[in-house]
């Protein structure tokens, strides 16, 4: 199996860096040009401990706990390890050394310098000092021989020399490298290495090969190269066990050879190509460490595994690196047991499996136990213990040649127990924008509201709380005598938990700040065995989530609620307002991979969950990093691999990602660490992280302001540019429906804005695809559209001489007229029925009282003209509050059942804007209440539609049409528009094409043959037919008929009620003839009402051919989107 490069990552500044492990291979320890010693658990460790030592560090050695490093301040230092604590200075140089090295039993280091001299010095003794004299230039590099008998040499001179420790002479020196005058000069660091235990080869990596030479012979046994190798070799290291041979190339190349076969068993490319200046080989297992000339580490895993390893899955390297400090002590340590062992990995739910046999007590999992692969394979005769391959051979056969001694052992050919698919560790719980618990100084919680911080160190255990708005609550200093270990905070309270001890309880303490009375504290203690794992806050409630796998929930004055089962292991909580998100284990993952559920709640009166429990979808091999809830209230999560997701509530509750801040990060050890998202604004608020995944407590960190991407196809490009705006708009504005429909306010500006963008990316992108000659794609935009814009996107089709785009989308905005008619008249449905049921329960009887009894037309029409202006003012008031229906909750609202069943000719139809006289709702100005009427609100075509426009068209308003008193939707009517009439038809004409489009729309309406009859004219209409003449005199650019309507009903209303009364029973008497005259004509045009009937159907379903659209045509479509708003 080859081997695994995991991620390279920052450890110090550019320049020189050195790396080796510690005897147990459980710590890699780092130096760099920054003067730091940084010790790390693991790659991922990021939180490592750090040693300043100097200004700088070159070279750094470990061993028997002593650290001894080569200081720009021409000393060589010892330092206490792990401690760090200064133990004084080995030696001095004149200028400073360059490499530092340990004997095989530490009790000697030995230091090269840039003054040309070597010494070897006694590590608990300093004084007991040897020095080697003999090179021309900076030392470069060193090497201890194994039986102490030799020591080995670099330099810039190009020469390599093998020294007598013992009389500090020359034994023999090959000239083999170029000539530098300084180690910043050389073009490599030659860093060579004898062959460990038996010391028989010493290894020198000579340009692009390595050369190995025999002991005391001094013979050149024979040469590793690799066609693979560019660049000169740096740096050589050998495998513990002495069989394979490693090397790092200036260029950034790591090869691996079988020394024994000279096989080149692994090459590994340095992801950026930087010059490997630093390598060394775990002391028990198959990883190298290495870093680079630009301060970064790197991990090799599964180097030169033998194959009885390579047949059983390992956990990734992607899992050992993101679930550091992330899972359960037991199962963390035993994980770091087998990887740093040689043993074979122990899948975890293989120890459940043996331990059936109820041999609980012999399967104990210990760092220190010898045999751990005798449980998973069946000793037999030919078995190998793992001790004797880590030891290697007896010591006779130790001194033949120890690189070919493993293969003369027998080896077990067992097939292993599991072959498959190995289980994640599974996360531990945490609280979100928390740092984690081992820290002495801590964010307990950082969110929109402040910060919690805890200290817990010598002089102080304390919590500070800090409110970004002090004018919530002031800053407060809490002691932590219990230990806290998790908080949350609101404007509200303060929420503090803590685990259970022999002595106590865990115990849930809440600091309710915004309390009236003076008891603003309380604490519930868990029940026994019980301890709290997650908890949140929303408004009015707090909740706990514990290990019992229960969820309680508490008022946040300390009233114990509801209690209910978690369907697994919590993993967090998060709460705002009345909404509860839980996150949990919902089963066991495998190869790196968590399995979450998510739930959600709301806890408001009526209690209800919306989500079920469904699978919380993450980045490959990744776990949740943070839960929460946008400000305005919108789930969000963030994985360890910066993907940000928020609930999509408009495509039935999934995920979408809305962000990568990974893309972000310069470094690939850099991180962001999340602490709010705000939807309005579209921004994601976060900490950036140089080399860690969470920021110190001090200094205070900065918040960045990162913006959202949907990750969208082809975003270079202008089309996939205004795909992502115009989906990223509607999903950051699905908020805004949630609010409403919860009844919770919010700014109606922000829809307006919102609606207004979507509508104009939607235009920009037909216009896009119109030039390109999409005109498919353009029709499937426009139905994306409101009236109003499809309007204008027929405009431009049309001007754009598209003219069959011009008739397809004038077809669809037909039918949209007929879905939303149909639409609002459910809706309007569903209004009656709610407020029929509300008087019936206020005390109304079913006698024939006055909201019961239907009216005739003519009844209402007389009454909304005598009463003149006074009407107007009151039925628009009610138009402006109900918005969204035609009909409002007055008295009047239960009349349009009745209105839906009157089909005889005598009766007429109810005033849907009638407004009884004993109506409570006080009335509104003309002035305000003119403003929704869309009449007053049309403009020419040229004009621009304004975001009033689009409001009014987005609530639904209903419009007023004076001269169709019929109640029908307003889309409906204003289809009529793409029916072909003239603009100078008189009223009856205009009856005539409207039939067929209320019969193909399937609205409720009376019978086409008897329209006549029941379309009485009223006032206006005669004055409007007498003053026709007046307003086109005095306006001679009216073309369009809306922009008539609009003058005369301007006019008319300046009329006082005396005249208007007048019109209207001249109208009255007007209607009577024409009734009777109606009848004569009704036989003469009876064959013309049905071919328009026929032509009506083809105007619905077929494209207008048979006449183009002129100038006239679209100033009607043009009046089309007007009366929509």
């Amino acid at each position: 199996m080859p081997a695994i490069q995991k991620p390279m990552r920052y450890g110090h500044t550019e320049g020189h860096t050195d790396v080796c492990f510690d005897d147990s291979g459980s710590c890699i320890v780092t130096c760099g040009s920054d003067g730091d010693v940084r010790i790390w658990e693991d790659l991922d460790d990021d939180d490592p401990k750090s040693i300043n030592v100097g200004e700088k560090a070159y070279s750094c050695a470990l061993k028997n706990g002593k650290l001894v490093t080569a200081v720009s301040n021409n000393t060589v230092q010892v330092h206490t390890f792990p401690e760090g604590v200064p133990d004084g200075i080995l030696t001095r140089f004149t200028t400073n050394a360059n490499h530092v090295v340990f004997n095989g039993d530490g009790t000697k280091i030995a230091a090269g310098s840039s003054d040309f001299l070597v010494k070897i010095v006694d590590v608990m003794d300093s004084s007991q000092q040897k020095t080697f004299r003999g090179h021309d230039a900076p030392v470069l590099s060193l090497s201890f021989d194994p039986k102490d008998i030799f020591l080995t040499s670099a330099s810039c001179d190009g020469s390599v020399r093998v020294w007598h420790i013992s009389d500090q002479t020359c034994a023999i020196s090959w000239p083999l490298l170029q000539k530098c005058n300084d180690v910043v000069n050389a073009k490599s660091i030659c860093r060579l290495a004898w062959q460990p235990k038996s010391g028989k080869l010493l290894a020198i990596p000579v340009e692009k090969s390595v050369k190995l030479y025999r002991r005391e012979t001094w013979s050149n046994q024979f040469d590793l190269s690799d066609s693979f190798i560019s660049q000169t070799l740096n740096i050589v290291t050998w495998s513990p066990c002495g069989q394979y041979l490693a090397a790092g190339s200036i260029n950034g190349l790591i090869i691996v050879w079988n020394v024994e076969t000279k096989d080149c068993m692994e090459r590994v490319k340095h992801e950026k190509g930087y010059a490997i200046c630093g390598l060394a080989w775990h002391p028990t297992c198959g990883r190298i460490s290495y870093t680079d000339a630009e301060g970064n580490l790197g991990l090799l895993e599964n180097v030169c595994d033998p194959s009885a390893k390579t047949s059983r899955i390992k956990v990734s390297s992607r899992v050992e690196k993101d679930y550091s400090d992330l899972f359960d002590g037991d199962d963390t340590s035993n994980a770091g047991d087998f990887l740093n062992d040689n043993a074979v990995e122990i899948p975890s739910f293989s120890k459940g499996i043996v331990n059936d046999d109820g041999n609980d007590d012999d399967l104990m999992l210990a760092s220190s136990r010898p045999r751990q692969r005798s449980y998973i394979l069946e000793d037999d005769e030919n078995s190998v213990d793992v001790t004797v391959l880590k030891s290697g051979l007896p010591k006779e056969e130790e001194d033949d040649d120890q690189a070919g001694s493993i293969h003369n052992l027998p080896v077990t050919s067992q097939k292993p127990l599991y072959d498959g698919p190995m289980p994640t560790p599974r996360q531990r719980p945490f609280q979100s924008s928390s740092t984690p618990l081992h820290l002495t100084h801590r964010f307990m919680v950082w969110n929109s509201i402040g910060i919690i911080r805890c200290y817990n160190d010598e002089q102080d255990n304390a919590i500070d709380v800090e409110f970004h708005d002090t004018s919530i609550h002031h800053a407060t200093h809490l002691p932590n005598t219990l230990n806290y270990t998790v908080a949350d905070l609101s404007h509200e309270a303060i929420l503090l938990a803590c685990e259970s001890t022999d002595e106590l309880a865990s115990k849930l303490h809440c600091l309710h700040f915004s309390s009236w009375d003076s008891s603003k504290e309380w604490i519930v203690d868990m029940p026994q065995n019980e301890d709290i794992e997650a908890i949140c806050l929303g408004q009015g409630w707090a909740a706990a989530a514990t290990s019992a796998l229960l969820l309680r929930l508490f008022t946040v004055g300390g009233v114990q609620k509801e209690v209910f089962s978690l369907p697994g292991p919590v993993v967090s909580i998060a709460g705002h307002g009345e909404q509860l998100c839980i996150v949990y284990h919902k089963g066991t993952g495998f190869n790196g991979d968590q399995c979450l559920g998510v739930q959600l709640l709301e806890l408001g009166k009526k209690k209800k969950q919306i989500l079920h429990g469904d699978p919380l979808p993450l980045t490959r091999k990744s776990y949740l990093a943070w839960v929460g809830f946008s400000a305005e209230g919108t789930p969000c999560y963030v994985d360890s691999e910066g993907c940000v997701r928020m609930l999509n509530r408009g495509l039935g509750n999934t995920w979408t990602p809305i962000c990568n801040t990974r893309e972000h990060c310069k470094g690939k050890s850099d991180h962001y660490w999340v602490v709010g998202i705000h939807e309005n604004s579209q921004q994601l608020r976060c900490i950036p992280c140089k080399g860690s995944r969470f920021p110190p407590t001090l200094p205070r960190p900065a918040v960045a302001i990162l913006s959202f991407r949907l990750p969208y196809c082809q975003i270079a490009t202008e089309k996939g540019q205004m795909e992502e705006q115009f989906w990223r708009s509607v999903m950051f504005h699905n908020h805004l429906d949630y609010l409403a429909k919860n009844g919770y306010e919010y700014e109606e500006s922000t829809k307006n804005q919102a609606i207004k963008e979507q509508q104009e990316l939607l235009m920009k992108m037909l216009a896009l695809s119109c030039k390109l000659d999409r005109e498919f794609r353009c029709v499937e935009l426009a139905d994306l559209m409101t009236q109003n814009a499809l309007n204008l996107a027929i405009k431009y089709a049309s001007r754009s001489r598209k003219l069959i785009l011009a008739q397809k989308l004038s077809e669809l905005a037909v039918e949209k007229a007929a879905e939303l008619a149909a639409t609002q008249e459910e809706e309007e449905e569903e209004e009656e029925g709610e407020d029929f049921r509300k008087k019936l329960s206020a005390g109304y009887s079913n006698t024939a009282t006055e909201w019961s009894q239907p009216r005739l037309i003519n009844q209402v029409e007389e009454d909304v003209e005598s009463r003149g202006g006074t009407d107007d003012t009151e039925e628009k008031p009610e138009l402006h509050k109900h918005g969204q229906s035609s009909l409002s909750k007055s008295a009047d609202s239960s009349d349009t059942p009745t209105i839906k069943s009157v089909t005889s000719v005598n009766q007429g139809r109810v005033n849907p804007f009638k407004v009884l006289a004993n109506s409570k709702e006080p009335a509104m100005p003309v002035s305000s209440t003119r403003s929704t009427n869309i009449l007053d609100s049309m403009n020419k075509s040229s004009r621009k539609s304004s975001a009033l426009n689009r409001a009014a068209n987005n609530e639904k308003s209903p419009v007023i049409k004076p001269l169709i008193p019929k109640p029908k939707s307003k889309q409906v009517s204003a289809a009529s528009y793409f029916q072909k009439k003239s603009s100078q038809a008189d009223k009856t004409e205009e009856g005539k094409e409207e039939n067929p489009t209320d019969v193909s729309s399937e609205t409720p309406a009376v019978c086409p043959q008897n329209a006549e009859n029941q379309r009485p004219k009223t006032g206006f209409q005669v004055w409007l037919e007498e003053n026709r003449s007046n307003i086109l005199s005095d306006n001679p650019d009216f073309s369009d008929e809306a922009d008539i309507i609009k003058e005369g009903m301007i006019r008319f209303r300046v009329l006082s009620a005396e005249e208007r009364k007048a019109w209207t029973n001249k109208a009255k008497g007007e209607t009577a003839n024409d009734g009777t005259e109606a009848k004569k004509r009704k036989r003469d045009e009876s064959h013309k009402t049905e071919n328009q009937k026929e032509a009506a159907e083809e105007n619905l379903s077929l494209p207008k051919k048979q006449k183009p659209l002129d100038l006239s045509t679209n100033q009607k479509l043009s009046a089309f989107a007007f009366k929509q708003d």
